[in-house]
């Protein structure tokens, strides 16, 4: 047998160090999340605490960003980092990508020196822990219209009003808040020990489940103008930290597709129907072929993004809405076509392959829905906007 992305010998295509990185974080995976995981999943909990501190030590946490006790890590190296991740369970993927692509970016792209010392090394240390408020209960897609305000009181900013789906925001040490000023949108470092800051864990979710994910209430949160980020000015500034943990998700939907890949390949060589392992059936290496086809053009996209990004720096919104539409739908559709492989065995919690098609349930929809997506790409494509 040969693992799905060997069949185009794509190892090739690595440096010794990114395959470094990458064996690296799949020990940490395999050691910490993987033997945990379906409990923690089950029990609708995660430690996050103890998670972020381990990879923290290891560097993952900001791995991208540089300075501040942040690793500097080349984008693809932060993307090898995700998809090993993603491959043992996506919310665990997501507090790394929370955490450093949002919350850690936020701060990094936008802050004040003052606010870059005080959050970042904790942050990159695993010792703090961050969250990123832009999605409301009303404003998910169109957060231009958000409902949260930031009114001027003197020398203070005082926010009024909600965040939803906010993931890391009950066990969070700051929260950076996007909020509607009279000039525009403004971008806020919040300590959570903030009075009027509360942060209320969403139960009975049925995915992302080893995942803390909050909802947040702004009552009149008093703060100091030092909180306010001061490069933030205007709705670019939380879409381009949108932009910045798409990238992650264009990489961590391979790692759940690879793992039911994986795991349906191992399942379909030792059971046997009809006298023979269902590998030998037709129908089933058909799935099989089509699969890896489809995660291999994945991984080549996802490459050549991370290639752009670390030559020039950037990528084009786009760009990323290609990368994250293309690879998520068919990862989504690799794990569901291993359900199937798998019978009546592929909804059994001993089997990862129905926690990651839950998972992808909201990874398909979350920063930035399939439908978004097509209309970035379609704008592109014909110069009109399709938003309004």
């Amino acid at each position: 047998m040969v693992a799905p992305l060997d069949l185009l010998d794509l190892d090739t295509l690595l440096t010794d160090e990114e395959r470094d990185i990458r064996a690296l974080c799949r020990r940490v995976a395999d050691d910490r999340v993987r033997p945990h995981v379906a409990e923690w999943y089950e029990d609708g909990r995660v430690p996050v605490r103890e998670l972020a501190l381990e990879f923290g030590k290891l560097g993952l946490l900001g791995m991208h960003l540089s300075g501040y006790g942040c690793a500097g890590a080349s984008a693809v190296a932060y993307g090898l980092a995700c998809m090993e991740l993603e491959a043992a369970d996506s919310g665990v993927r997501s507090l790394v990508s929370v955490q450093g692509s949002l919350a850690m970016y936020a701060i990094w792209r936008y802050g004040s020196e003052e606010q870059k010392q005080r959050w970042l090394p904790g942050m990159a240390a695993g010792e703090l822990i961050g969250c990123f408020g832009l999605t409301e209960p009303d404003h998910g897609s169109d957060p231009a219209n958000m409902s949260t305000r930031a009114r001027r009181d003197g020398d203070d900013w005082v926010l009024s009003g909600g965040k939803m789906w906010i993931t890391n925001a009950p066990v969070a040490d700051v929260a950076v808040i996007w909020a509607r000023a009279e000039d525009g949108v403004l971008g806020f470092a919040v300590p959570t020990d903030s009075a009027g800051f509360a942060a209320r864990e969403i139960k009975r979710k049925m995915s992302l489940r080893a995942s803390s994910t909050g909802e947040i209430s702004l009552d009149d949160v008093r703060l100091p103008d030092a909180a306010r980020l001061p490069g933030a000015h205007g709705l670019k500034a939380p879409l381009s930290c949108l932009t910045e943990a798409r990238f992650g998700i264009v990489w961590g939907a391979l790692g759940a597709a690879r793992d039911c890949l994986a795991t349906a390949l191992d399942y379909a060589a030792t059971r046997e129907q009809f006298g023979r392992p269902i590998a030998g059936f037709q129908l089933t290496q058909a799935k099989f072929a089509d699969m890896a086809l489809e995660l291999q053009k994945g991984f080549l996209l996802a490459l050549h993004l991370g290639r752009r990004r670390d030559e020039t720096g950037a990528l084009r919104p786009e760009q990323v809405s290609i990368g994250k539409l293309n690879n998520v739908r068919e990862a989504i559709a690799i794990a569901r076509q291993c359900r199937t492989i798998l019978g009546g065995n592929g909804i059994s919690g001993e089997y990862p392959i129905m926690r990651h098609a839950a998972n992808l349930e909201s990874v398909l929809t979350y920063e930035g829905t399939s439908e978004i997506h097509q209309l970035v790409i379609g704008q592109k494509l014909t110069g009109l906007s399709a938003f309004a």
